[in-house]
């Protein structure tokens, strides 16, 4: 995962506590990264007024100057959630930003310091496991990227990307993925009591289905997920008379994959307004 020794003696604040920046404040606390950390959220949930009791981090507290600011408020709240960051950007701090469709010039314009990171990180980052597709200013150092990657690598992987427009496209694929992949164990469930199967267990079943698949991948690595996909396919058997109709052309599920990932692409890009 991450390297400690970028995170050691910085400070951190958090501006943003939702469901995603909570999800990167409990990875950083479950490896015991942060040292002084600040964390504002107007609406603190039970979960972070804990975690910040148990952790020692300041939640609203006053504003001093930090190394890293993580801005992690909704996109519509972009303006108010600019300005609670400000006070917290110290001189050459690296501001890493997590909103969807905010470009760099938008965050470099509001915030006092050139060294901006659009970061997209998904919520398994919650358990370790999730996945962050990043992009660095040009004006941000070796350095502050370090710090950046630091800070992201700490909940899963980090993937950058060398041209921030596509960061929209990351957003489409893996911020949004995980709620791709619920939906599908939600239709699988739903596919399997129509069918017959009573609705607890047919939930059970694509929920394990699903679990056991991802892992399997995982564990996997070198192995391309459509060679795993046809390792279960025999010829004319019950998977490859199922996946004649997810593989048809016109409505199939990667025309409909296709046509997913260009929506929430497209509202990415709508967000930037």
């Amino acid at each position: 995962m991450t390297d400690a020794g970028e995170l050691r003696g910085k400070s951190v604040a958090l501006i943003g506590a939702g469901n995603m920046g909570l999800a990167l404040l409990e990875g950083w606390a479950a490896q015991d990264l942060l040292g002084a950390a600040s964390i504002v959220e107007p609406q603190p949930s039970p979960r972070l007024q804990e975690l910040c009791a148990a952790k020692g981090y300041a939640l609203n507290g006053a504003a001093a100057p930090c190394d890293a600011v993580v801005l992690a408020v909704k996109p519509q709240a972009f303006d108010a959630g600019a300005a609670a960051a400000s006070p917290f950007v110290a001189r050459g701090a690296i501001v890493v930003s997590i909103l969807a469709g905010k470009r760099i010039a938008d965050l470099a314009a509001r915030l006092p310091t050139q060294a901006v990171v659009r970061a997209m990180p998904n919520t398994p980052a919650a358990i370790g496991r999730g996945v962050t597709g990043a992009y660095a200013s040009a004006t941000t150092s070796a350095a502050q990227r370090a710090l950046a990657d630091a800070l992201l690598s700490a909940v899963g992987g980090v993937e950058w990307v060398d041209d921030e427009a596509l960061i929209d496209v990351v957003t489409a694929v893996s911020g949004s993925g995980p709620a791709y992949v619920f939906y599908f164990a939600e239709c699988l469930a739903a596919a399997g009591a129509e069918a017959g199967l009573p609705a607890a267990l047919a939930a059970r079943l694509a929920r394990a289905t699903v679990e056991g698949a991802g892992e399997l991948m995982r564990r996997q690595p070198e192995t391309g997920p459509d060679e795993l996909r046809r390792r279960v396919t025999s010829p004319g058997g019950t998977t490859a008379a199922a996946l004649e109709v997810l593989e048809a052309p016109e409505d199939g599920l990667a025309a409909l994959m296709r046509r997913a990932v260009a929506a929430a692409k497209r509202r990415a890009g709508e967000l930037s307004g």
